[in-house]
């Protein structure tokens, strides 16, 4: 019996390193975009490009609870950042499968869908029933603890 991963497990374990780059001081997230078993792009949560980080300047949201007012976050969510990189390189991702750290919100849920991405992989629950009406059309699997 071989102890090589599965495919899933594989670019579980590169999102979690992906999200050990996160300036977020409340949850590091990590996204990875695969198409034909290839690594398109990557993303984790953090303050847009030039901006001061919240590991230096604090949290904006500090005393709100987990998936409630996300408008006051500065920062952008690991999958948009995915996403964002992979267009502004001008790489397709229609049809592809995300990989993340956990369930994305109902904001990066929206982004999913519209950028045609078949298939999400999460490690994590997230607190957002919207968004998981959101991709309900989607192919949403939870990996498997350990993977």
């Amino acid at each position: 019996m071989s102890d090589r991963p599965s495919l899933d497990a594989y670019f579980m374990h590169i999102a979690r390193v992906v999200a050990s780059r996160s300036t977020c001081l409340h949850r590091h997230v990590g996204a990875v975009i695969v198409k034909g078993k290839q690594i398109v792009s990557t993303g984790y949560n953090g303050a847009p490009a030039g901006q001061p980080h919240c590991l230096d300047i604090g949290c904006a949201r500090e005393g709100v609870p987990s998936g409630q007012r996300s408008e006051l976050c500065r920062g952008a969510h690991a999958e948009q950042n995915a996403i964002n990189f992979a267009a502004r390189f001008g790489i397709s991702i229609e049809g592809a499968t995300l990989y993340t750290t956990h369930f994305p919100c109902s904001w990066c849920a929206k982004s999913i869908v519209n950028a045609g991405i078949r298939r999400v992989v999460y490690a994590e629950d997230y607190p957002d029933p919207l968004a998981k009406a959101i991709l309900a059309g989607l192919d949403v699997v939870q990996a498997p603890e350990g993977d």
